[in-house]
């Protein structure tokens, strides 16, 4: 059934018990305040945790002239892994599947057909027993395996599903990485960010990250692959497409000299509201904000420290895994560019390695803010890489098909599944 017209309305009424707080040029105002009086440094307790490679700075740019220029690098390479989610069987499995895939342009069949497939399988049942060497299939093309994760009180398709997918994704880059000649694109950020976000959301998960190889060896294929890159002198990066960190705004809420209220959820709220472009304008509906869709605008590099980069900062301790090279040089460097056509805010991670150097970010910065000018949206090259590691639903369901004779078994379904006939 569709709402009636009077409840719709007496629905709409709601909005006008709620008292938002303060007004958007309020709001607007202390984002310029964060912009000059926090962030250059952001400092916790002492620490700091966020300050610019550089100068701090906010640019734009035209749309069309960035998408038009020369391209910096002549040949991009694009990673991307896709799972069928963490599905629980009756007979107490839980199980994921992710499939890694590389994109290049220009295209590379070979390359394009290459995939490496990682199952994770979860048991209370200590009995149950995997044999966890990698194969091979597709002619050798392409390799896979299945891993064990020990039985765990809670999280268990959390863990399955992280497991799979960056295990996935790292093994298929390192096993690619010396295809790549210019540049690679990581459809996500540059470490694994889930993993890592681990050992602050429960202590079942901290000590399994202590206690269990499996995160550790996932965690040190990145580091390794970014020793590999920085050996070759071939810069990566990670498009994070949905940024969700709250280093910047949960270090602001923490500090006593701060007397207003912080406004925004997260990260990615504020960086908008101080890349956005517009001007208040009186029409006979009131005051509103008019946005202008002419340019993209970005923000110099920082160097981050804090949430889940800190592991991996010169600081940190990599959950114990060996960083051959400086350890400055492993730290997450970020800028953010803000697309106004459509409304989107995307977050681009590299190495300090590569960003120190002015030359290298600044090929970067253009080569990713081209990018994002031509797609509207993310890289081509990402998502191209998209479509050759997702698995579609039909293909999921059939896969689920498949694991439920192959061990006599059946899904756990609940009434959603029922109700809405989900194929996950």
């Amino acid at each position: 059934m569709t709402l009636d017209p009077v409840h719709f309305d007496g629905i709409a009424q709601l909005a006008r018990r709620i008292d938002h707080g303060a007004d958007e040029r309020d709001r607007r105002e202390f984002a310029e305040t964060v912009w000059e009086s926090f962030l250059d440094p952001l400092r916790d307790d002492g620490r700091t945790i966020l300050e610019p490679v550089d100068e701090r700075s906010r640019r734009l740019v035209d749309c069309e002239a960035v998408a038009l220029r020369e391209r910096e690098f002549p040949t991009r390479y694009g990673l991307d892994a896709g799972t069928i989610n963490p599905t629980t069987f009756k007979n107490g499995l839980v199980i994921d599947i992710a499939q890694a895939a590389m994109s290049t342009t220009p295209s590379e069949l070979d390359l394009h057909r290459s995939r490496t497939t990682v199952m994770t399988v979860h048991s209370n049942d200590e009995t149950m027993t995997v044999d966890e060497e990698w194969g091979k299939f597709d002619a050798g093309y392409s390799r896979s395996r299945a891993v064990k994760i020990p039985p765990l009180p809670r999280f268990a398709e959390g863990v399955v599903h992280a497991l799979a997918l960056y295990l996935a994704e790292s093994k298929h880059a390192l096993a690619h990485a010396e295809d790549v000649s210019d540049l690679l694109v990581l459809d996500g950020p540059l470490y694994p960010r889930g993993l890592l976000r681990w050992a602050d959301q429960h202590p079942d998960l901290a000590d399994f990250l202590l206690e269990d190889p499996r995160p550790t060896t996932v965690l040190e294929n990145y580091v390794r692959l970014v020793e590999s890159f920085v050996d070759r002198g071939v810069p990566l990066v990670g498009f994070v497409k949905n940024p969700a960190t709250r280093v910047v705004t949960r270090t602001l809420k923490g500090k006593r000299d701060v007397d207003v209220s912080v406004p925004w959820a997260d990260d990615t709220a504020l960086f908008t509201q101080l890349l956005e472009r517009g001007e208040f304008v009186e029409d006979v509906e009131g005051t509103r904000w008019e946005r202008d869709t002419d340019a993209l605008t970005y923000t110099n590099w920082f160097r981050s420290r804090g949430g889940v980069d800190r592991p991996l900062s010169a600081e940190g301790d990599a959950l114990g895994v060996e960083r051959r090279l400086d350890r400055e040089q492993y730290e997450v460097t970020f800028f953010v560019v803000y697309d106004p056509r459509e409304d989107l805010l995307f977050r681009i991670e590299a190495p300090y390695a590569f960003t120190r150097d002015p030359d290298t970010r600044e090929q970067l910065t253009m080569q990713l803010l081209q990018d994002v000018a031509i797609a509207r949206g993310p890289p081509t090259i990402v998502e191209k890489a998209d479509e050759l590691a997702r698995i579609s639903a039909p293909e999921k369901q059939s896969l689920r098909e498949t694991l439920e004779t192959q061990f006599d078994t059946s899904r756990k379904r609940t009434y959603d599944d029922h109700r809405w006939d989900e194929e996950y």
